[in-house]
C-alpha cells in the first residue's frame, strides 16, 4: 500500500507552515516523502520538526550532509546528457536527500538510545535552488512511463516494493530521461554496486549521527503514531534515501562528464 501523505499542495496552514521551514532549512523548494507522510499522522510531524529545526538553523545539517557525501563512493560513470531543467532537479534530489538522510538517522538513533558526542563542522546550507516543476502522481503517468519508473524502483529492492523514490516519479516529465536511465546508471545498475554504495551512504549518516543528536533541539512527547512512523522511518534512513544518494550523485557525475 502506498504511504499517506499530505502533499504541499494541500497542506492546511500548521503544516504548510513546518513546509516552509523545513524548504527553508534544506535549501531545497521541495518537501521529502517522508516529511509528508508524517504531516498525515497526528502530531508526527511536529515531533520531527521540533527536533530537526535547530540542526538546520545551526548548519550542522548541512556539515554532515557534506561529509556524508564525499564519503559515498561511485563506480565511473558515461557521459550523460541532460537539460538545465534537469540537471537542476537531480541537485534539488542530492541536497534533500543527503541532508534528509543526515537528520532523520540521528533523530532515530536518538530515538534508538545512542547518546550525542561533540558535533562536526558546521556548513553554509546555501542559496535556495530552483523550485522543481510539481510533482505528478504515479497513477496519472501514461502506462508506459509509469512501468518504466516502476521498473527503476525495483532495482532498488525495497521492504516495501510499493514505495516509489520521488526522483524517479519526478523524472517522468522527462519520459526519454527516465527511459535513458537504466543505461545512464548501468556502471550503478550492475550486480551489488548500489546496494554497496547504499550502504556506504547508510554507513556515513551512522557515523555523523552522534554529532548531530547533539544539534537536535529536545525530545518532544511521543505521539501515538509513532511507533508505526519510526518503522517506516528506519526503512527510508536504511533503503529509500540512501540508495537514492549514489542515484543522485551518479546522476551528477554523468551530467557533468567529459565527451
Amino acid at each position: 500500500m502506498s504511504l499517506a501523505e499530505i502533499r504541499e499542495a494541500d497542506a492546511p496552514p500548521e503544516v504548510a507552515a513546518i513546509f516552509a521551514g523545513l524548504r527553508a532549512g534544506v535549501g531545497v523548494a521541495q518537501v521529502n516523502l517522508i516529511w509528508r507522510h508524517a504531516a498525515a499522522l497526528p502530531g508526527v510531524l511536529e515531533w520531527l520538526w521540533a527536533q530537526a529545526r535547530p540542526a538546520f538553523d545551526s548548519g550542522a545539517a548541512a556539515g554532515a550532509r557534506d561529509r556524508i557525501a564525499a564519503r559515498v563512493s561511485l563506480p565511473g560513470m558515461p557521459r550523460g546528457t541532460a537539460s538545465p531543467d534537469v540537471a537542476a532537479l537531480v541537485e534539488t534530489y542530492n541536497r534533500g536527500n543527503l541532508t534528509n538522510l543526515a537528520v532523520l538517522t540521528a533523530i532515530r538513533r536518538r530515538a534508538e538510545g545512542v547518546a550525542s558526542r561533540a558535533p562536526g563542522p558546521s556548513a553554509p546550507v546555501g542559496a535556495m535552488l530552483p523550485a522543481p516543476p510539481p510533482l505528478p502522481r504515479l497513477g496519472d503517468l501514461p502506462p508506459a512511463v509509469a512501468e518504466t519508473a516502476r521498473a527503476l524502483a525495483a532495482r532498488h529492492g525495497l521492504t516495501d516494493p510499493s514505495v516509489m523514490p520521488s526522483l524517479y516519479l519526478h523524472l517522468a516529465l522527462w519520459p526519454e530521461v527516465l527511459a535513458a536511465l537504466p543505461g545512464t546508471l548501468g556502471p550503478l545498475f550492475a550486480e551489488g554496486v548500489l546496494a554497496r554504495a547504499r550502504d556506504a551512504a547508510v554507513a556515513a549518516a551512522e557515523a555523523e549521527a552522534p554529532g548531530l543528536i547533539a544539534a537536535l533541539g529536545p525530545t518532544p512527547a511521543a505521539p501515538a503514531a509513532l511507533p508505526g512512523f519510526l518503522a517506516t522511518l528506519g526503512m527510508f534512513t536504511r533503503e529509500v534515501i540512501p540508495g537514492m544518494v549514489p542515484v543522485g550523485l551518479c546522476l551528477r557525475a554523468s551530467f557533468a562528464a567529459g565527451p
